[in-house]
């Protein structure tokens, strides 16, 4: 199973966000941080405000926050309300199921199980939990966005 690129983003706003609460962000500073698009990451943003997750503030000083309580969401609440499909295989939908051995087959109801697994660790885990250790967490995200700003170096050395 591989989730989206909007649940991934989700998961990674809702915890930058969690981990600097009460600082507001902007979507710049998120997509610098983790590298990646400010386009995509405004269409998880407003899929996570629509789902009163988060709260975009406009003007002066404004940005995304929390509009929660990380103690209380679950990645597994985020991944449900980001995920748009989450049938694993044709036959988990009755509207496109075209296999003919459906009634009897043990693989639907494996895969079932095995989703409803995956779902019940992801709900034992709250976006506090996913912010630590937040120190070094923001290290890595400062880190990774100064690596990013620096120009790269010539792997041919500079000849003066």
């Amino acid at each position: 199973m591989q989730l989206t690129l909007h649940t991934d983003y989700a998961l990674r706003l809702m915890i930058q966000l969690a981990m600097r609460a009460p600082q507001r962000l902007t979507l710049e500073e998120v997509a610098r941080a983790y590298g990646i698009s400010k386009n995509h990451l405004t269409k998880v943003a407003q899929t996570l405000t629509e789902h009163g997750l988060i709260r975009s503030v406009r003007g002066r000083g404004g940005g995304l926050e929390l509009a929660c309580d990380p103690e209380t969401v679950t990645a597994g609440a985020v991944v449900r309300m980001t995920e748009e499909n989450l049938n694993l295989v044709e036959c988990f939908s009755s509207q496109r199921n075209t296999c003919p051995i459906t009634p009897a087959c043990r693989l639907k109801q494996t895969l079932g199980r095995a989703l409803n697994a995956f779902l019940d660790e992801l709900d034992k885990v709250t976006l506090a939990d996913l912010a630590e250790p937040r120190g070094e967490l923001m290290a890595l995200l400062a880190q990774h966005a100064k690596q990013a700003e620096s120009p790269p170096s010539d792997p041919r050395g500079s000849k003066a």
